[in-house]
């Protein structure tokens, strides 16, 4: 018989176990070496981005503080005199020999030039003179009298291109006027060659000493006019015309415009010879205090023709009056707007003026 073996179940007691150290593998995983210089790579392209970045924008603010600088004429460079033309603007100084000239050699000698010319720039390596005609001047003579190659080159301002040839005139007009007065005659000359030149747009003498001499009081502009006339009415006798003060110019103008025949006279006492700027100056003043040669017979004639008319011209703190005074008739001519007067005061002006000729 069999013997059956007895089967039972035995709770044993669960111990409990050392726990598994689970490492991370994040923070602590080595980086392999090309990873290692991606990474590197990558800071490195990121700062020479912002480097360059930072590097454009000084550069900007250059390029825009340059060009401010080179508008105001503030911009500086040693140019070749032999670069520099006159031609574009016509001078409002006379080409005649300029005795003051030496004592500007002798100081750019002694202590260089320390106010530099003005130019603009037309070309590669060529420029159009603004301002600056008697340093450039200067400049060249030193360079033809001593070859030092020092005076090959002249501090110049440039200006940027594109300003308008009224404000390349008015630069030059009123850098002379501040400086160094330039004399009514060549004022005058100015004004006239401003007026013909077809670039200009300028339609007569008036308005271009309006232009170019914006910056002067209406007196000193009358006067300008009144050169104007007489240069027009000289300029093929007179050898030292930027000689005549004003005083003296203003009287020939008024005798030369009353008396159209005595340009001829004046041209017979002037002579064809040549004579300096003192001899000049004593014969236009002992024509205008009424010396003259003997007039023409046909001028004898018209001055006796009761058709004739006298013209005047009289600087007012209001402006320029002129008067034309003929056979019946007295007209007065100012830049003023009389209808805006009282009747009363008009007519006391009125009476005024014929109680004082008689």
């Amino acid at each position: 018989m069999t013997k059956k073996r007895r089967m039972f179940d035995i709770d044993l007691p669960e111990e409990d176990g050392p726990e598994l150290e689970v490492k991370s593998m994040g923070d602590g995983l080595r980086r392999g070496p090309m990873a290692t210089a991606i990474g590197e790579n990558a800071e490195s392209l990121r700062q020479r981005q912002a480097a360059e970045a930072e590097i454009r924008a000084e550069n900007d603010a250059l390029a825009h503080e340059f060009v401010r600088l080179k508008k105001l004429g503030l911009v500086v460079d040693m140019i070749p005199v032999d670069q520099v033309h006159a031609g574009k603007l016509i001078r409002d100084r006379s080409r005649r020999v300029d005795p003051e000239l030496d004592e500007l050699k002798a100081s750019i000698r002694a202590v260089g030039l320390s106010n530099p010319i003005r130019v603009e720039q037309v070309g590669e390596g060529q420029y159009e003179l603004v301002q600056g005609w008697r340093r450039l001047s200067a400049y060249r003579e030193l360079l033809a009298e001593t070859g030092d190659q020092a005076y090959a080159r002249i501090p110049a301002g440039l200006m940027a291109r594109g300003e308008t040839l009224d404000s390349l005139y008015r630069r030059m007009v009123d850098e002379n006027m501040v400086r160094k007065d330039i004399s009514f005659a060549e004022m005058a000359n100015l004004a006239r060659a401003y007026a013909e030149d077809d670039a200009t747009g300028c339609r007569d003498l008036d308005e271009a000493v309006n232009i170019l001499f914006a910056t002067a009081n209406p007196q000193k502009r009358s006067y300008v006019r009144r050169f104007a006339f007489l240069m027009r009415a000289l300029e093929k006798v007179l050898e030292h015309p930027e000689s005549i003060p004003r005083a003296l110019g203003l009287t020939l103008a008024n005798r030369i415009e009353g008396e159209p025949a005595a340009v001829t006279a004046l041209a017979r006492m002037l002579g064809q010879g040549r004579r300096t700027a003192e001899e000049e100056l004593a014969i236009l003043r002992r024509f205008a205090e009424g010396e003259a040669a003997p007039p023409a017979a046909g001028a004898v004639a018209r001055a006796a023709d009761p058709r004739g008319k006298t013209v005047l011209r009289m600087p007012t703190p209001a402006g320029e009056v002129k008067c034309t005074a003929a056979a019946g008739k007295v007209e007065l001519r100012l830049d003023r707007d009389f209808s805006t007067l009282d009747r009363r005061q008009l007519e006391a002006a009125v009476k005024a003026f014929f109680s004082a000729l008689d």
